[in-house]
């Protein structure tokens, strides 16, 4: 409170001291004498500092001489000259502390030249005007578009409009996505003027160069995703080169299409194409069909012609095989071995036949055989079950018995009493008397 009424500038009593002869009674200082001259203010403000400090006594002091110069001013104490020094380098000192926010970076700098970056927390630096600090957001993702702003109908066509590799026009709208490296915000603030505008004109200048490299269908339908991942290695290696501290995390492409010039005619051409490959595909649909079937046929045939020349050549081989060991049997008994091949040769014929016409050897007369009938007969007599076929008739109108006595008629013509070994009835034995017996 002291030192509140020493340096109140409002005090009527500044400059004159307590020992003014036009005081008023009642302690206020006379207001009529007019402001106080500057010396007296100069030594009223001394003697005020002084009783603050202790220093007792004072007064006026010697007035200059009439002659005019420099009054001798008597100063404030070396102990409070000291004390303001203190307070202000530790107040100076106390302003290099700073408090750097989360997701944040402190670059500093001294006299101009970067020298560290600080992380979040508290930090401190030397203060101003020896080092200087900037904040930098290192976690913020910045967004940028390329030929559009807001919506897609809201178009950029000098930064959309781009030409492809077979020389036609797309218009191509995308979004581009970049953060700071967290070693980066030294080279994002001191490497580039402009950091942002050189991202952006990197991912323009990159799309450029990857749509010329490729043609308008591919990116216009099947090549976004790759054209995309292009775009963004490509960029990235841009901005790397030029040392900027910033990484690119996404480049989304969200509309490609034709100008709207040539929209209608473009659409026409893309129906003319959409029927092509409809037809294409038809094509190799059947394609696809017949070709197994015609495979599988070939194969087929090929498998049952190798079969048959497999069973081929086997039965050749064992017809071979027969032939040699019946030689080799015909060569000890030649007639054993005559008699035999012509009795399994006729009984060979004879299973597949029912009926046999035979030219009897004595007279004119040509005998009829009904197999079956007889082969009926002989289980019908062996089993004594009738036969299914015992009661037909045969061609002539007679008989299964008159069959048979006409069998056993020829049979007594042919002059054969044998009967066959393997089982055949004996109105046959006529028939399997070899020829070579005799």
């Amino acid at each position: 409170m002291r030192a509140m009424k020493l340096f109140n500038l409002n005090d009527p009593g500044w400059g004159r001291g307590n020992q003014n002869q036009n005081d008023d009674p009642r302690g206020k200082p006379d207001q009529s004498s007019g402001p106080p001259d500057l010396d007296e203010v100069w030594r009223d403000f001394s003697k005020r500092l002084n009783g603050l400090f202790g220093r007792r006594g004072g007064g006026r002091g010697p007035r200059p001489p009439s002659g005019g110069g420099m009054p001798s001013l008597p100063g404030p104490s070396l102990r409070f000259v000291l004390l303001l020094i203190v307070a202000a380098g530790l107040l100076w000192l106390a302003s290099g502390f700073m408090i750097v926010q989360e997701g944040q970076v402190a670059v500093v700098t001294r006299f101009g030249q970067y020298v560290k970056t600080l992380n979040p927390g508290l930090q401190w630096r030397l203060p101003y005007p020896i080092e200087a600090s900037q904040p930098v957001n290192i976690s913020q993702l910045r967004t940028f578009e390329v030929g559009f702003r807001g919506s897609s109908r809201n178009k950029v066509l000098s930064e959309s409009l781009m030409l492809t590799n077979d020389e036609n026009i797309v218009d191509v709208q995308f979004v581009v996505q970049y953060r700071l490296l967290p070693d980066g915000a030294p080279a994002y603030l001191f490497n580039t003027n402009q950091p942002d505008e050189s991202v952006r004109q990197a991912a323009e200048t990159a799309m450029r160069e990857i749509v010329g490299r490729k043609p308008m269908d591919f990116v216009l339908y099947s090549g976004r995703t790759e054209v995309a991942s292009e775009v963004q290695a490509l960029a990235q290696s841009i901005l790397d080169r030029y040392k900027t501290g910033i990484q690119i995390s996404t480049v989304a492409i969200q509309n490609v299409q034709p100008p709207e010039q040539v929209q209608a005619a473009f659409d026409d051409a893309v129906k003319a194409g959409q029927d092509r490959e409809r037809q294409i595909n038809e094509g190799n649909a059947y394609a696809s069909k017949v070709l197994p079937e015609a495979e599988g046929q070939a194969a087929r045939m090929i498998q049952e012609s190798e079969g048959y020349s497999a069973k081929v050549i086997g039965q050749a081989q064992g017809d071979t095989s027969r032939f040699d060991s019946i030689a080799t049997e015909y060569a000890k008994a030649p007639g054993v071995t005559r008699e035999r091949l012509y009795l399994e040769t006729m009984q060979e014929i004879l299973s597949d036949s029912a009926k046999v016409m035979i030219d009897a050897p004595v007279g004119n007369n040509m005998l009829y055989l009904p197999l079956d009938k007889i082969m009926g007969q002989a289980a019908h007599a062996a089993g004594g079950a009738p036969s299914p076929g015992s009661r037909d008739t045969g061609p002539s109108g007679g008989s299964a018995p008159a069959a048979a006595g006409s069998a056993q008629a020829a049979q007594g013509q042919s002059g054969s009493g044998r009967a066959s070994q393997r089982g055949v009835p004996s109105g046959l034995d006529s028939l399997m008397t070899s020829p070579y017996s005799n």
